[in-house]
């Protein structure tokens, strides 16, 4: 007697349902037109990606205890974190024991847009990068160590980045090890740092082996620079500030300040000390979105962080040029985004239909700005995308190290 072959698939609704593959075999083993080629970094399972529609999908085998693990652990943080995964689905094959790697797997959507880290620091550009790469690195570790999420293996295989206007931003992929906690300890802090720089030098000195180079050429320090980066940061996020009970505007300096870097402020505690002559000011910090919320809640556009920051300046710049009109932002916002955003997006969509049209419209920015200066006047937005499409589209790297 044959026993039917039919997988557990647990799915979101708003996505496939993924019921078209061959899961009475390896995903090593499937040839289906689906199957398509991304930039991947190191996997310990084994990984393939497939296409539906415009949207591109991981599929990594492990066993059914840990896919359902990386896929609770996953759906949980996006409350959290918006540089995480997206896990859209699970699944089983109960006719296969449940040790061995194939008998489930976890589905992920691709990050749009997006590289692994390894690809980075082992592309011809890196030193250049190098000060972004350490910043994004630590910075999402900061904020996942925030939100009460324990990694456990943090490396650079784990991590994808993407350009966020002039910076980088890293996302989080792979929550194998990882555990959340209504908040994490210093000790769990530490203990994640500590794999983060072994995993990070391992992999350095992969990297140096591959381009023929000894190990006395691998930046072994990466990791402990980018540990020196996040204990920074963490102290300028956590460490109470005591001021005179008056002095107001330092409370709002620093929540400025706060915001600044990006993060939202979510509650703060003033506490008298010194017998009430001053105030110990505490803050608890959200993700890492303050102004990428901020142009989603006034325009209604879902771009990155530092994306975000670059679109409100060019929104401020409009309104400032609007006159009357620009005093109503709401008014301001529909006109900007009418005559403004939604012609050039269109603009980037036809002249660079596989790129990032966001990043594309901040890179597009960058130039303008640019001209400006050169000229020392302002400069029509019609004007600067046709002197933007006679140079090739610079990027911002490119504007960034031309002469």
């Amino acid at each position: 007697m044959t026993t039917m072959k039919t997988p557990h698939i647990h799915t979101r609704l708003d996505g496939p349902d993924f019921v078209d593959l061959d899961w009475s075999v390896p995903i090593s083993e499937w040839d289906t037109p689906r199957l398509v080629s991304m930039p991947e970094g190191i996997h310990r399972h084994p990984v393939v990606f497939v296409a539906y529609g415009e949207d591109v999908y991981a599929i990594k085998e492990l066993p059914p205890a840990t896919a359902r693990h990386e896929f609770d652990i996953l759906r949980r943080m996006l409350a959290r974190s918006r540089r995480t995964a997206d896990a859209v689905g699970y699944v089983e094959r109960p006719w296969v024991a449940r040790d061995e790697e194939w008998a489930g797997a976890v589905i992920t959507r691709y990050v749009p847009h997006a590289f692994p880290y390894r690809h980075l620091v082992s592309g011809i550009g890196f030193g250049q990068r190098r000060e972004a790469l350490l910043d994004a690195f630590a910075g999402l570790l900061v904020e996942l160590h925030l939100a009460g999420f324990y990694w456990g293996d943090c490396s650079l295989s784990n991590i994808l980045y993407r350009w966020d206007a002039s910076s980088i931003e890293a996302v989080m992929i792979d929550a194998e090890t990882s555990r959340i906690y209504d908040r994490i300890s210093r000790g769990q802090r530490l203990e994640d740092l500590a794999i983060m720089e072994m995993n990070v030098a391992g992999e350095m000195a992969d990297i140096a082996s591959e381009r023929g180079a000894s190990i006395d050429d691998a930046d072994l320090s990466l990791g402990s620079h980018i540990t020196e980066r996040y204990h920074a940061l963490w102290n300028v996020l956590t460490t109470p500030l005591v001021v005179s009970a008056g002095d107001h505007y330092r409370i709002r300096s620093q929540i400025d300040k706060l915001n600044d870097l990006g993060f939202a402020v979510e509650d703060m505690d003033l506490e008298p000390v010194d017998a009430g002559t001053n105030v110990r000011m505490s803050v608890k910090v959200g993700g890492r979105q303050y102004h990428s919320e901020q142009l989603r809640e006034i325009a209604g556009i879902d771009v990155s962080e530092n994306q975000a920051r670059t679109i409100l300046s060019d929104l401020r710049y409009h309104r400032s040029r609007m006159g009357d009109e620009g005093k109503i932002r709401s008014v301001a916002v529909m006109k900007w985004r009418a005559t403004v955003f939604e012609p050039i997006l269109l603009n980037i969509s036809h002249h660079l239909p596989d790129h990032d049209p966001h990043q594309a419209y901040c890179d597009y920015l960058a130039f303008r700005l640019a001209l400006a200066t050169e000229r020392g006047s302002d400069v029509d937005d019609d004007e600067a995308y046709e002197a933007w499409q006679s140079a090739g589209f610079p990027s911002f790297r490119q504007l960034e190290h031309s002469p």
